[in-house]
């Protein structure tokens, strides 16, 4: 498939490859075997796949020709999940490759997952909804699983004769392993672990930043997006399998308690909470404790320029958990560095 535009790319220092072996299928667990260990710095390419077509009782081959797609388009790994990898009752639909474990990563640390790149493994995605799904459960009388094609040339997805729209690929799932108190967690709402986060902001040239709760960090990613507003207001986006290449850069002592993300153009702090009320009020003190911390300003300063230059938006509204996150331009500032932290 064609590969997303970008600069020159430093080679990976590894492959991870979805397997039978690899994949977790609708959960998050801790201190599992590593599926690869890499040191600091290093960069990894992982293949995730998309669990549309195969959370049906149709194999996927058979669930993807009834909208056209030739069985040679079919991921031979989706086939073999499919036969051999059995989800847990009462667990979520997504499929996750992993765990990455990180060398000297400990409960306390900061894990940055950098996007460099992320590849495209097929040129169809699906947008899946129905009754009881989304901000308006009650608007749709039928389930409609809509299969649409996009263009790697163009770098649009075809959703209409009428409509394309630009494709912005990114991991709706990126996570490290919760605390172990939780046990065995559902991968559809997201936590201060990251996970389900659905944050369009997090696609190439993005960083992510997680607390770490377990020795390594044990890093999972999966349920790509080809392109997804904010909120994904109808309980999906374009699902699509993906490949992204990450840089796992390890913060030591460096402690958050929520998600951040940093664009070239802006810092993002994220508020995690089953009423929405909260998660923004979390969401904005985590920008005043930002703006107080690494830019050095008081309290009233800090509250005073949130109200005047943050943005404040509803990234996930549907999966139990919501995420508001409150965005401050960098341009704001007449000097901001090219990252928050640097890697020790």
């Amino acid at each position: 498939m064609s590969e997303s535009p970008k600069t020159k790319a430093t080679p990976p220092d590894a492959t991870l490859k979805s397997t039978p072996d690899t994949v977790l299928w609708g959960y998050i667990a801790a201190n599992l075997p590593p599926a690869l260990t890499v040191k600091p710095g290093q960069i990894v390419e992982i293949e995730a796949l998309s669990h549309q077509g195969l959370t049906t009782n149709k194999d996927p081959e058979k669930f993807f020709s009834a909208y056209g797609i030739p069985a040679h388009e079919v991921l031979s790994d989706a086939k073999a999940v499919y036969s051999e990898v059995k989800r847990p009752k009462g667990a979520s639909v997504h499929i996750l490759t992993g765990p990455v474990y990180v060398e000297g990563a400990e409960p306390g640390d900061t894990l940055e997952v950098r996007v460099h790149d992320i590849k495209f493994r097929v040129p169809y995605g699906v947008n899946n909804t129905g009754p009881g799904k989304g901000v308006l459960p009650k608007l749709l009388k039928e389930a409609t699983a809509k299969l649409i094609r996009v263009d790697l040339e163009r770098r649009v997805a075809l959703f209409s004769d009428e409509v394309e729209i630009p494709l912005n690929p990114f991991m709706g799932i990126m996570a490290v392993s919760p605390p172990t108190s939780l046990g065995l967690v559902s991968s559809t709402p997201p936590g201060a672990w990251g996970g389900n986060i659905d944050l369009k902001f997090t696609g190439i040239g993005s960083s992510l930043f997680l607390p770490v709760f377990n020795k390594g960090g044990q890093f999972f990613t999966g349920d790509g997006h080809a392109v997804q507003g904010d909120g994904e207001v109808d309980g999906g986006a374009i699902e699509i399998s993906l490949k992204p290449t990450l840089q796992f850069i390890l913060h030591k002592g460096k402690t958050i308690k929520q998600p951040r993300v940093e664009t070239a153009t802006d810092y993002l702090t994220t508020g995690l909470d089953v009423d929405l009320n909260v998660a923004t009020r979390i969401a904005l003190q985590e920008a005043v404790d930002f703006l107080q911390e690494e830019k050095g300003m008081s309290a009233a300063d800090a509250y005073a320029l949130s109200s005047l230059a943050v943005d404040l938006g509803i990234g996930e509204a549907v999966d139990v958990v919501n995420l508001v996150y409150a965005k401050i331009p960098k341009h704001i500032f007449k000097s901001s560095p090219e990252f928050w932290y640097k890697p020790t």
